[in-house]
């Protein structure tokens, strides 16, 4: 019943060949273009629009920190961890079909969040909106590897990377706008004219595209897979408040890597596994994956903090902070549809280090801004990371996908958005975590040695949201001196943050340099016999 690795034989041509089906592409690919970015913005948007409204729910539904972070993280883990199985799930039965039943899933979820009475239904909610939108995501990255011939296949993902990278931002100030006028449950609401308008397109103009094989589905890998990222994921989320060192945190992700260990020996070992895990043996595509994760470890974990910044150090708006982020959204619109020429004429070995560079140095930017500094020089360091995100994004899941054979265009895409997924979870852990140890060392050093009581130590360390608080409480010139401590810790602990991230860009930018292959390297082909013995060259 099983295989080795060595005996294994391709069922599958790779995902850069012509579909069989439509060797010129679809004759409606680009409403299918339409539609597909249009499913991607409604499950990307519901990252980040929650954010907003954090306030509003801890108010209206007497939520506490803990049930706030379960109601935006029961999202992300059911997302995450759910990925690939969906992914797999939509090649074997229908991507057409797995987009549907998302959307469908997403919509259910939405409408019983926004008339939720309560922290747990609100909660149990979000789970069903996560399970909807794993079926998505990679159904839509794997229905345009589908329906456009290879030539056109790197400017369709472009737009695809350019949409995800927008929508990310343009959640918190859609947010702010719908908290502006109405109340919080408009921030799920908002989610069913769009899934009724992304449903109708599906159903009129998306083809079906299942490659089933005549296989069963893995249901061990399924199980094994799922079971690692909730785990995993899980453990990143947790850890700020746990502690990177607590038992808790190293035993979830000592068990999430040994199930990704058993998963690795059952996929390499069974005769038709959700992903073949040979496609790594491509050098191009393992820097590929890397690179996508750190951009988004990067991304997320900036934004985190100077979403925080705008908002409590600047005074500005939700509405007003988010709209101040617009830039970056439009130096990726700008900088994606320019990737794949560039990608063309310059090679990958040149682009996706530039990319990573440019993130870096936006980062770098980013971290000189003081607690006055004024809006511009921001505004220019966020679209700096932009246009390096932008750069990074398209040819990095072109070789992804185009490496990945067809039959597994749907894992392939999962694989994509994972990596995404756990890069940023991870940004927002460890940038986070550090910034708020340098804020809590800074801050209490500089209010000991002007003898506050321990009480108003103690409540100002915890954020700069409860020192800003206390100040007020506090009120005259005292609590005009601890906001101001507070701001300037909080600036300093950004600016330390922000650099580990830029960093981590401008390393991985300069190794990328010297990892990708120098050419493209050669594509599997089908095989013809036993003599098969590897999915790819060695790089």
């Amino acid at each position: 019943m099983s295989t080795t690795t060595a005996t294994r034989p391709m069922t599958s041509p790779p995902g850069n060949t012509a579909n069989f089906q439509w060797p010129a592409g679809h004759p409606r690919r680009r409403l299918i273009l339409l539609v597909c970015c249009l499913s991607l913005l409604i499950v990307v948007i519901d990252n980040t629009i929650l954010n907003t409204a954090l306030p509003t729910l801890a108010r209206v539904l007497h939520a506490g920190t803990s049930s706030l972070q379960w109601i935006t993280d029961a999202y992300t883990l059911c997302f995450a961890a759910l990925l690939i199985p969906a992914g797999a799930l939509g090649d074997r039965y229908g991507r057409r079909l797995s987009l549907v039943g998302g959307l469908a899933t997403f919509a259910l979820g939405s409408t019983a969040a926004a008339f939720a009475s309560g922290t747990g239904m609100l909660i149990g909610a979000r789970v069903v909106m996560g399970l909807g939108a794993a079926f998505v995501m990679p159904a839509t990255l794997s229905i345009l590897n589908a329906v456009f011939p290879p030539k056109e296949r790197p400017q369709a993902i472009a737009a695809w990377s350019a949409v995800t990278g927008i929508g990310i931002v343009i959640g918190p100030t859609l947010g702010g706008l719908l908290l502006s006028n109405f109340w919080w449950g408009s921030v799920f609401l908002i989610n069913i004219p769009l899934v009724v308008l992304a449903l109708a397109g599906v159903i009129l103009t998306v083809p079906e595209t299942a490659e089933p094989g005549g296989h069963r589905l893995d249901i061990g890998g399924t199980v094994l897979i799922g079971g690692a990222l909730f785990a995993i994921v899980d453990a990143i989320i947790e850890a700020p408040g746990r502690g990177w060192t607590g038992t808790g945190t190293l035993a979830e992700i000592a068990a999430g890597l040994a199930m990704l260990a058993v998963f690795a020996w059952w996929e390499l070992r069974i005769a038709h596994p959700l992903v073949d895990l040979r496609i790594f043996a491509s050098r191009a595509f393992s820097i590929a994956a890397a690179s996508v994760t750190v951009i988004f470890f990067a991304l997320f974990g900036s934004l985190f903090l100077l979403t925080q910044y705008l908002q409590l150090v600047h005074g500005y708006s939700p509405l007003s902070a988010g709209l101040r982020a617009l830039p970056f959204a439009l130096a990726i619109g700008a900088a994606s549809p320019l990737s794949p020429i560039l990608a063309k004429r310059f090679g990958t070995r040149l682009v996706i280090p530039a990319g990573m560079a440019l993130m870096g140095i936006g980062l770098l930017d980013l971290s000189t801004a003081g607690v006055h500094t004024a809006y511009p020089p921001i505004a220019l360091a966020v679209a700096i990371m932009g246009a390096g995100m932008g750069l990074v994004m398209a040819p990095a899941s072109t070789i992804i996908m185009t490496t990945v054979p067809a039959h597994q265009a749907g894992a392939g895409s999962a694989i994509n958005d994972t990596i995404r997924e756990v890069g940023g979870a991870l940004g927002i852990a460890i940038v986070g975590s550090l910034a708020a140890a340098v804020y809590r060392s800074r801050l209490t050093h500089v209010l000991t040695a002007r003898h506050a009581s321990g009480l108003v130590v103690h409540i100002a360390t915890s954020s700069v949201a409860a020192a800003d608080a206390a100040g007020k409480q506090i009120a005259g010139a005292p609590g005009g001196e601890l906001v101001a401590a507070a701001h300037s810790a909080f600036v300093n602990a950004m600016a330390m943050g922000v650099r580990v991230a830029a960093g981590v860009a401008l390393i991985s930018a300069l190794a990328a340099i010297f990892a990708l292959p120098r050419r493209q390297e050669p594509q599997a082909t089908q095989a013809t016999g036993p003599a098969a013995t590897a999915l790819l060259p060695a790089a």
